[in-house]
């Protein structure tokens, strides 16, 4: 497989230029590679079709988990209903991902109006501010954290999911378990991309549960095509299916929930209580006017604590301000010089992002609104800054003469996640994602029965909290760890209408971790301004930045594109960008889907 080429610093750029007077900028991340920025690794690359459908489609990350959700549609049921069914059998089949020890961010569309539900991971109530600090102070090794009950953050999905389904389902809640309940009694077959990550991931190894689910007694994986079964997920999932969230949040299996995360080696805060008092939220979505290619419309994204909808909305709009906006593909691929206003766009943003947002019950918005930061008269003062060369230095905005109060947030890694884009017969349309975070999540895996195999893997979500809780000054991080507190997310599920008519257009997203924001505003430009087909916008090369190195897909761009970069003065490197993009667009009266190449995902309806 290629190695990912060096990426050192993982880092913003400091914050002192821009609209703002100079401020401290924040401490160097270690120097690492781009795998510490990748939350997966490469499997290859399989050309994908494209797909068309005309009255319903399901877009998820494994032909298994998308047969469920068309197989909910088909009986009736709601997008909902097929999103409920489909992320069951993700955790199943695509474990490194998603599941029902982790979190999720879901964009709804009734067919009137669009809601968000939160179902982001909290921090445990006797979790503090310290909580990823040595005994000197110092954060800890990132990769020590993780591979800890210390990162392990209280479970949402479920929760979320059920919100969702009180509202909006149309099935019992109990049917939408029984496919992923069947596939885990009979088994599925070990897929190449879960067999590559299973080798290359020697932290799963150091939980005893996964090290007897997932590889053989010699320690090397089970093989492609090899029928793993999973009785304990099976017996997990009857008592969710009994319960409701209670199943997870009370008696056994959150008991064996709270075991796993105090019992490690670096024990975590997590309690029984935690897991009873979790709470979904219902979150208005943070919707802006967009134009491209000549038409109006309002695109939706999740609101803080997702950092996405506001970064992508900022970086769709600061370059609609810029020369690119009307810039067509150059033979297929994005320019050199369309690529350097992206990459500025971006960099703007991501100083906005690293200097705001955080959890909104404990974080004020900038000029006492989020979408302050999308406000025209904002983005045209921020797109000023952009110009023919790579500026040294960007720092974050002031909307509303917002007073900074907070100290911005070192870079550091940010992983995870599997993206489910839905439309039903009856126009209502979903964008969900959700994550475990790191691949294979904290690595440890719950169970209720140590004879029966398998279980399920929990989060390491806390390690999106900043780890340094204050700079040198004492001036707090907004994302710092707090007690009930939401970590900060990339996720960015996005829906897109007409905004005249107020059509559902587009449903889409992707996994990538940080790069998750580069990965969706790439889908968004590519469908609404460059009128790609949604097959060929995840099929495009991927590119974008942290703040630091610009990193082009390796092998996917001509030589003369790195350099002209560096003559605009990128650093510029290359290497395996791992997005999962998985889109739905509505064209011509008919459902167009994508699914990325670069992993296992499909498209299918009717």
């Amino acid at each position: 497989m290629h190695r990912p080429a060096a990426l050192a610093g993982l880092l913003l750029a400091a914050l002192l230029a821009g609209c703002v007077a100079p401020r401290e900028a924040p401490p160097a991340a270690p120097a690492g590679d781009l795998a510490a920025a990748v939350p997966e690794g490469a499997s290859g690359l399989t050309a994908q079709p494209g797909w068309s459908h005309e009255r319903q489609a399901v877009a998820a990350a494994h032909p298994l988990a998308a047969q469920a959700g068309v197989d909910a549609l088909r009986a009736g049921g709601s997008a909902v209903d097929a999103a409920i069914a489909v992320q069951l059998v993700l955790g199943l089949v695509e474990p490194q991902s998603s599941g029902i020890g982790g979190g999720a961010f879901l964009l709804h569309f009734d067919g009137r109006r669009v809601v968000a539900y939160d179902g982001r991971e909290t921090a445990p109530a006797a979790a503090t501010e310290d909580l990823f600090l040595d005994a000197e102070g110092k954060p800890l090794p990132f990769a020590q954290a993780v591979l800890s009950g210390r990162a392990v953050g209280v479970p949402g999905t479920v929760a979320m999911l059920a919100l969702a389904h009180r509202d909006h389902g149309r099935l019992p809640w109990v049917q939408l378990f029984e496919p992923a309940i069947r596939l885990a009694r009979e088994g599925f077959l070990v897929s190449p991309r879960l067999h590559t990550l299973l080798a290359a991931d020697p932290g799963l190894r150091t939980d005893p549960v996964a090290r007897g689910y997932f590889y053989r007694a010699d320690g090397t994986p089970h093989p492609v095509g090899h029928r793993l079964r999973n009785p304990e997920y099976a017996e997990v999932l009857r008592q969710i299916a009994i319960l409701g969230p209670r199943g997870l949040q009370d008696g056994p299996v959150a008991r064996a929930i709270v075991q796993a995360v105090q019992r490690d080696p670096l024990p975590g805060t997590l309690a029984l209580a935690d897991l009873q008092r979790y709470q979904p939220q219902r979150r208005a979505p943070l919707c802006h006017r967009h134009s491209a290619d000549g038409r109006d419309l309002r695109i939706c994204g999740f609101p803080p604590p997702g950092s996405g909808g506001l970064a992508v909305g900022q970086m769709l709009g600061l370059m609609a301000r810029t020369p690119a906006a009307a810039w067509p593909l150059q033979d297929g691929l994005p320019s050199a010089e369309w690529l350097h206003f992206f990459t500025e766009a971006s960099r703007l943003a991501l100083a906005d992002r690293a200097q705001y947002v955080a959890d909104p019950d404990f974080v004020p918005a900038p000029g006492g609104r989020w979408d302050s930061l999308l406000d025209a008269d904002y983005l045209t003062q921020r797109a000023r800054l952009i110009g023919p060369q790579r500026a040294p230095q960007v720092g974050p905005g002031r909307p509303g003469q917002t007073t900074l109060s907070w100290a911005p947030m070192p870079e550091q890694p940010e992983w995870g996640t599997s993206h489910i884009s839905i439309v039903d017969a009856q126009g209502r349309m979903l964008a969900m994602t959700t994550t475990i975070e790191s691949a294979f999540g904290s690595r440890r895996m719950v169970t209720t029965n140590p004879a029966r195999a398998g279980g399920f893997l929990l989060n390491n979500e806390l390690t999106d909290f900043s780890f340094s809780p204050r700079n040198a000054q004492g001036l707090p991080v907004a994302n710092r760890v707090e007690p009930g507190k939401r970590p900060r997310s990339s996720m960015s599920p996005t829906l897109v209408f007409d905004a005249r008519t107020g059509e559902a257009l587009m449903s889409a997203g992707s996994p990538g971790g940080a790069y998750i924001i580069p990965y969706t505003a790439k889908l968004l430009h590519g469908v609404l301004q460059w009128g790609l087909h949604p097959q060929a916008a995840a099929d495009l090369p991927n590119f974008g930045t942290l703040g630091g190195p610009l990193v082009l897909e390796a092998g996917r761009f001509p030589a003369t594109t790195p350099a002209t970069l560096r003559q605009r003065g990128h650093t510029v490197q290359e290497g395996e960008l791992t997005s999962g993009a998985q889109l739905l667009v509505r064209r011509d009266g008919r459902w167009l889907g994508g699914a990325d190449p670069r992993r296992e995902g499909t498209v299918k309806g009717d």
